[in-house]
């Protein structure tokens, strides 16, 4: 085997790109992988709505995939770039607002910039036929060799035997002895491999990804048809994954902050904003965001009556401020028809 051969690994830091790595290196192969950081990953988002910076987080991320992998990894950051393929993908969305084929194609032609750069024969990923019915169904996984420009450069080492044999192989480059023949959901398989290999350091291959969560897309989806010109930013997605949301008119949104690091959260990425808070009792920070009428700021202060601490007191008092600007109301607890009638 040619030990100058390199390929580009494009992984998640999830259990099956870690058995693709380890499997593609057994082949004799030297691999640099990358990891697309778009901003949808669960964990990313709670550390920083917790105030963890993207960079250090990126650099903790790329040191512990490359000690679990064995290789060195890269964390590139699309997240503002890939704001197009999320509003505008080619092949639709997923159950929520998953555009998964358009965001595989995103991510592997970014890979396929980087084998080209540095002078890689192929790139890889950890994808499983059958895994994910939209993505990784045989039509799709086609389209995306089709579509990416990598057509017989992109190995898929877990089911690779299932698949129509790539330039990779023809080349002699890996052995398709070497490659596997997994496929479905089951994660048998992939963790007794793991075990044989002696394959730890993954996340869990539960991690997900927010965009393929109901709640997280109801936000997203009001927010798309209220948007307007609206440009969509990397804080407008982060602030979808926190708190209760509220449609008080087609132009003004309230987030109602459910735990202190949520609190802190909008008060710090959101002080520019109209902001309400309890004077005398504990209770959430509520945003109240866009153009805000006198009536929004009492919904806004409302919101907050209802989930304080006084919850059940007749009125309560609530400060609600925009820089120098303050309004205190002293208002009851918004009835729980009208808490159901504004949840989005």
């Amino acid at each position: 085997m040619n030990t100058k051969v390199k390929a580009v690994a494009l992984v998640s830091g999830g259990l099956d790109s870690a058995l693709a790595v380890a499997v593609v290196k057994r082949l004799g192969v030297d691999v640099l992988a990358l990891h697309a950081s778009i901003g949808y990953s669960p964990g990313f988002m709670r550390a920083e709505i917790a105030g963890e910076k993207p960079a250090d987080l990126a650099a903790a991320e790329a040191a512990r995939m490359s000690a679990a992998f064995g290789v060195p990894v890269r964390v590139l950051d699309f997240v503002e770039e890939y704001f197009g393929v999320l509003l505008h993908p080619r092949h639709g969305y997923g159950a929520n607002v998953n555009p998964c084929i358009d965001c595989h194609l995103f991510m592997i032609r970014k890979a396929k910039e980087v084998m080209e750069r540095e002078g890689a024969q192929f790139v890889f990923t950890g994808e499983v036929l059958g895994q994910r019915p939209m993505s990784q169904n045989y039509q799709a996984l086609e389209l995306i060799d089709r579509e990416s420009g990598l057509e017989g450069l992109l190995v898929r080492p877990m089911s690779a035997k299932l698949l129509p044999e790539t330039l990779a192989e023809k080349n002699g480059w890996i052995k398709r002895d070497g490659l596997l023949d997994i496929q479905g959901r089951s994660r048998r398989r992939q963790m007794e491999l793991a075990a044989a290999l002696g394959v730890t350091g993954y996340s869990s291959p539960a991690g997900g990804c927010m965009l393929t969560d109901e709640n997280y897309a109801a936000k997203l989806k009001d927010w798309m048809r209220h948007r307007g010109e609206a440009p969509l930013t990397h804080e407008e997605t982060l602030l979808f994954s926190v708190g209760r949301h509220f449609r008080l008119s087609p132009s003004v949104r309230a987030v109602v902050g459910r735990r202190e690091a949520e609190n802190r959260y909008i008060e710090r990425a959101w002080r520019l904003e109209w902001l309400a808070m309890p004077v005398e009792v504990p209770g959430p920070t509520v945003l109240v965001q866009g153009p805000a009428t006198d009536e929004d700021l009492r919904l806004g202060a409302a919101l907050v009556a209802r989930y304080c601490d006084a919850k059940t007191s007749p009125s309560v008092k609530v400060v609600v401020r925009r820089g120098d600007e303050e309004r205190i109301f002293d208002i009851p607890p918004a009835p729980e028809d009208l808490v159901e009638r504004l949840r989005i």
